[in-house]
């Protein structure tokens, strides 16, 4: 009898171990699709599952969120279009290779020449077996989709406007000579049906994709079916910032649909991020707060006449070209349906710079130290119950910032700010002249990480006047009534502000 017990206890035993031994691990399943999602001048509160904001709809990004995760302290590398993409891009803090500004492509010699030869995140995708793809802004050193293929996406689709843009794949999968692309559909419309024709095509094998809608940065052109959706007293930049982001809404909910069509939703990492804060142009916003805790415009909002894009921080401080956390501190959402679990909100901070981190371990590619960014796909499941980052650092045209934990260090010239974001996330309330020992310790580290960047430290990076307002403005309360923002940055010349034709060419 205990020979036979033995026997199939041994039986058993073999079972099991069968049964784990033919269960896939993580390393043997198919690599995971991932598309990058990235909102152009999306302020902090213009997603309705951020619950600040009554009237902006977002119903399909909050599906990601529902799905997936919420990043609660989700930031972004610059407070600017270029530096943003290239740290997007290259998972580098961008300072490492000289890209401080949108005006370093012509100022820093041979800068164009160094971020195409990184190891960019296409690259790095493409190198295990990845086709690649981009549709929409480009901001990365190339409008030619024959130079967006040498940075690694094999599909390009440069468009960030209805004028003219370029491309080497037309909108029904066809390849093309790259080439000038000229009319067609609005231009947010036009770049999610080439992310979804780009779906269509490579769905049997493993694809990266980078989605990149111009809005609701200026010029605001959402068309008027759009802006139909918010009816109602409004300024009229709001209402088009609005119907930007709900057009942006629907692509994305026509890129997930696709997905799950084809049934690869449970095998796509999906993030959205916004590549800064909006340009409020330091208009005295105020608002009224309803029984639902949800906040609207109050009646006689001032126009920012052309310069502000009509979205919102709240309740974050400052703005577009700022280095507070209205200017870094953007929507930021993800999901992976099976993978990571949903309804989450994360607080602990993250940054765009985890994307390529994220990207390359899930897709089998070895860690590599040239990586600032971190995996988050631990702390996301619940494996790693920690921090992603023991600091995050900036540096931005004279402006210099450390997030260490809940302490964030700002200085800029002869300014300097400390402040406690757990408590005081809106930054209202100087720490220093109190923990002076402390901004000192933070200081010092920062002058650390300064110099690991070109140029390096602190002395080569002079604040500038627009910098000087918005810090009178925002933390020192010296302006109370700004005089109304233009696009001239000199403050030359009278009349109406002039609205800028080109979507790149903001003025900070």
């Amino acid at each position: 009898m205990k020979s036979v017990v033995k026997t199939l206890h041994s039986i058993s035993l073999l079972a099991l171990t069968y049964s784990w031994a033919t269960l896939p691990t993580f390393a043997e399943r198919p690599k995971p699709n991932i598309i990058v999602i990235f909102t152009d001048d999306h302020g902090y509160a213009d997603l309705s599952c951020q619950g600040i904001m009554k009237d902006v709809k977002t119903p399909n990004i909050d599906s990601i969120a529902a799905h997936g995760v919420r990043m609660a302290s989700g930031y972004v590398t610059a407070p600017q279009c270029s530096p943003s993409r290239c740290g997007l891009m290259s998972g580098q803090y961008q300072g490492k290779f000289g890209m401080d500004n949108n005006g370093s492509w012509g100022d820093v010699s041979g800068l164009k020449e160094k971020f195409f030869s990184l190891n960019n995140l296409p690259k790095r995708m493409k190198s295990v077996g990845y086709a690649t793809g981009m549709a929409g802004k480009s901001h990365l050193g190339s409008d030619d989709s024959a130079d967006l293929v040498k940075l690694g996406f094999d599909k390009a689709f440069f468009k960030h406007s209805d004028g003219p843009g370029h491309w080497n794949m037309d909108l029904t999968g066809k390849d093309v000579p790259p080439q000038v692309q000229k009319g067609g559909a609005y231009h947010l419309e036009a770049i999610t049906t080439f992310a979804c024709t780009f779906i269509e095509r490579f769905k049997t094998q493993p694809f990266f994709f980078y989605l990149a809608y111009r809005g609701p940065h200026v010029p605001l052109d959402a068309p008027k079916k759009y802006l139909a959706r918010f009816p109602g007293p409004m300024p009229e930049e709001r209402r088009k910032a609005l119907g930007a982001l709900s057009c942006i809404d629907d692509g994305i909910g026509r890129v997930l649909e696709t997905l799950r069509k084809n049934g690869l939703e449970e095998n796509t990492l999906v993030v959205l991020i916004g590549d800064n804060g909006a340009p409020l142009k330091m208009i005295p916003f105020t608002y009224e707060t309803g029984p639902d805790s949800l906040k609207t415009l109050k009646p006689g909002t001032p126009s920012g006449g052309g310069n502000w894009d009509g979205s919102l921080n709240v309740p974050m401080n400052g703005e577009k070209g700022m280095l507070s956390e209205g200017g870094i501190r953007t929507p930021f959402v993800l999901q992976w349906k099976g993978t990571i679990p949903g309804g989450q909100v994360y607080s602990n901070p993250v940054i765009s710079l985890d994307v390529a981190a994220t990207a390359t371990a899930i897709s089998g590619q070895a860690t590599d130290p040239t990586l600032d960014g971190v995996n988050l796909l631990p702390f996301l499941t619940g494996e790693n119950k920690g921090r992603p980052h023991e600091a995050l650092y900036w540096r931005w045209m004279g402006q210099f910032v450390i997030r260490k934990g809940d302490s964030k260090y700002i200085f800029s010239g002869d300014r300097q700010y400390l402040f406690d974001l757990a408590s005081d996330p809106e930054e209202k309330h100087n720490l220093l002249p109190q923990q002076a020992e402390l901004g000192r310790t933070l200081r010092a580290e920062l002058d650390t990480w300064s110099k690991t960047l070109i140029p390096s430290g602190f002395g080569n990076a002079p604040s500038t006047k627009a910098a000087s307002r918005y810090f009178d403005f925002y933390y020192d309360g010296k302006i109370s009534k700004p005089a109304p923002a233009t696009n001239n940055p000199k403050g030359r010349g009278k009349g109406k502000p002039k609205v800028s034709k080109n979507p790149d060419k903001s003025p900070e």
